[in-house]
Formats: C-alpha cells, structure tokens, sequence
C-alpha cells in the first residue's frame, strides 16, 4: 500500500469502474485499485498497485468539480478549464440531476475513517442537493470497523454500501480467492444493516461451476435469508481472458454453466429465499433475463414464472433468445412474440452458423466486449 505526497497532485482522477445503478453519479476517487485483488474471477485491477490517495487530494478534487459546477450553473463553458477532467465529470454530473456521487475505487472504507468522514462533510458542504452517497466495500474490511465508526460514516452522510458478496459457499469462497467466509460475509452485511446502511449484495450466477452449482445457490441464498439485504444484484459470472479463472477454464479446472443452466441455479437460487423483503435487480448486460427483478414480498413468484418460462421453451427458441438477447435484439421474453424480433435474431443465427449446439460458445465470445 502507497501513498503519494502532496507535491504528486495530478488533478482530478477517476478509476475504471461504478456499479450499473451509479451511471448518473459524479464518481470521486479515493483510492486507486484494490487492496486484495486476488478474485480469480475479476480482471479490473490485475497488475495495478492499490493506494490511499491522500486527503488533500481528494479535497481537491471535490473544489475542482463545484468551480466546474458552479460555473456551468451560470451558463459559463470553460475556454481551457484548469482541469479538464472535472470539467467533464461536473458537465455528466450536472446532466443527470447532481443527485448521486459513488466514492472510488474497490474498497473505499479500508480509506482511515477519519478521512473519510472529512470527505463526506466535505462534499455535503459543497453539494448540499446531493441525495445518496454511496461506496464499494469488502466484508473483511467492514468485519474490521466498530458500530461506532460506521454510524460516524453514516450521520456523515454515507448512505449506501455495495458488497460483493458474490457467493455464501465457503466452497466457492475458497475456491475463487474471496478472501472472506459465509460467517464473515453475514456478519458484514448484518452489521451494516444495524448501522443504518443501505445494503447491495451482489450474487454471481455460475461462480460455482458445474460442481458447486447447487451448493453456490443454496448457501447463498441461506445468507442473504440471513441478513435480508435492501437489494440482491444479479452479476452473472462471464470470465475474462487474462484471469486466473480463465486459465483454469481452459485447462478444464472449472466446467463453465450454459446460459439454460444458469437459469436453472438461478431458479434452485430464488426459490429458496424465505422471508425478506429485499429487492432483486438484475440490471447488468451480462444477465441473460432481465425480467428477474422486483420486490422479493410482492414479485418472487413472478420472477421464478419468468425462469419457468425461459426453461420450458424448445432449444430452438432458448438459442434465438439467448442470441437476441447478447446482440441487443430483445430485451424480454415477450419479445420472442414479436415476429420482426424473431426474424433478425433468426437472421444473426443463420448468418453466423449458430445453432442450439453451439449457442453458448458464440454467445460466450459476445460477452467478452461487455466486460
């Protein structure tokens, strides 16, 4: 871990990735990369060193992104901005309502609380119309910090906290590098709820593989049963190339699910959910039915219903769907009535030699452009 000195200060930064629900937010950068980075799944911050950037900067980029905001409120455009990366992340923020702002990178709160609390006083004071504040977070950092700190974090004006959970079998953990446990995993979520916390866990459909498949679903969802987080996000498991998992994928370590057996774990997944009130979002490209989300209290039987319903079509029309799908053809099951929809996802599959047999190969090289 590493910290640059005041003298470093390069501007304004962002890192490389927010979740799907934070495309809107202005994105402030606390510290570079991840401080475990071992995921054999994840590809985002291979090769990078993780650093806490130092307090001031992030002051400072805060103070660049309001005289950016402040100017374009009087109509100004900035002929050569003194920093024209908060220019432009003041000008997308302005543009979706200046309502969210995401704290970067991977794990926020491993940042001193102490700072942390000054960066989020400190943008309360220059964005007071702000309305959520949100950050990623790990469940053996969380594990770390006291009720105490946590509640300072959220009277400072922390809202909401992502955790990948990715998994509640100590199996699949292990397997994959996580670097927690389901005991570690449900006490985090539980003591963020208890702070007040809004709380994302995020699920990842396949991460078990063949083998591990019914255990992935049923541990998991024996979790969350546990700590009846506020969303449950579907992140369906695509593995990049240049990942250890890639590796063990292609030496033949780790049997990747078909689309149709991913559905089925996702079916094993939510028909084992008992007695929350979560909400299931399924808002990330890689899932193949988007239609699986809503209020768990009032849309559960629904959600499974879309499953069935996907299951039970012939392999003919799965193919034409899982194929209209990854090419942005359809977007629902519905849309398989749609005789135009039909007919160009029809097209894709003659075109490119794509049949039931071979559907999840192709459909595979198709999810590499959206990771």
């Amino acid at each position: 871990m590493s910290n640059l000195k005041e003298q470093d200060y390069q501007g304004f930064e962002q890192g490389p990735i927010r979740p799907p629900s934070e495309a809107g937010s202005l994105l402030l950068r606390v510290t570079r990369n991840c401080p475990w980075n071992r995921c054999k799944f994840c590809p985002v911050y291979k090769g990078t060193e993780f650093s806490l950037r130092p307090l001031d900067h992030v002051r400072r980029d805060i103070d660049a992104v309001h005289r950016a905001v402040q100017a374009l409120a009087g109509g100004q455009e900035a002929g050569e901005p003194e920093d024209p990366r908060a220019w432009q992340a003041a000008r997308h923020w302005v543009r979706h309502g200046r309502r969210q702002v995401f704290l970067q990178d991977a794990n926020s709160l491993v940042a001193p609380p102490r700072d942390l609390v000054e960066i989020l006083r400190h943008l309360k004071a220059r964005f007071p119309e702000m309305q959520r504040l949100t950050s990623y977070a790990r469940s053996s950092t969380v594990a770390k910090l006291t009720p105490q700190t946590l509640a300072e974090l959220r009277a400072a004006g922390l809202d909401r906290i992502h955790l990948g959970l990715e998994s509640g079998a100590d199996e699949v953990l292990r397997l994959m590098h996580k670097g927690t446990t389901q005991k570690q995993q449900i006490a985090a979520g539980l003591k963020l709820k208890d702070s007040g916390l809004e709380l994302s866990e995020y699920y990842m459909p396949g991460l078990g593989g063949r083998r591990l498949l019914k255990a992935h679903a049923l541990q998991t969802a024996a979790a969350l049963n546990l700590i009846n987080p506020d969303f449950i996000r579907l992140r369906t498991l695509a593995i990049p190339r240049h990942t250890p998992l890639y590796d063990d994928y292609q030496a033949g370590r780790f049997q990747k699910l078909t689309d149709v057996e991913v559905a089925g774990e996702i079916l094993l997944f939510l028909e084992s959910l008992h007695g929350i009130t979560s909400v299931v979002a399924s808002d990330h490209i890689l899932n193949l039915l988007p239609e699986v989300e809503g209020a768990l209290a009032r849309d559960q039987a629904r959600m499974i219903k879309v499953v069935e319903d996907f299951l039970a079509l012939d392999p003919e029309a799965q193919c034409l769907f899982q194929v209209g799908r990854r090419t942005g053809v359809m977007s629902r099951l519905s849309d398989l009535e749609s005789p135009a929809r039909v007919a160009r996802a029809a097209a894709i599959c003659r075109d490119h030699g794509i049949t039931p047999q071979n559907v999840d190969r192709l459909t595979d090289e198709l999810m590499q452009r959206f990771i």
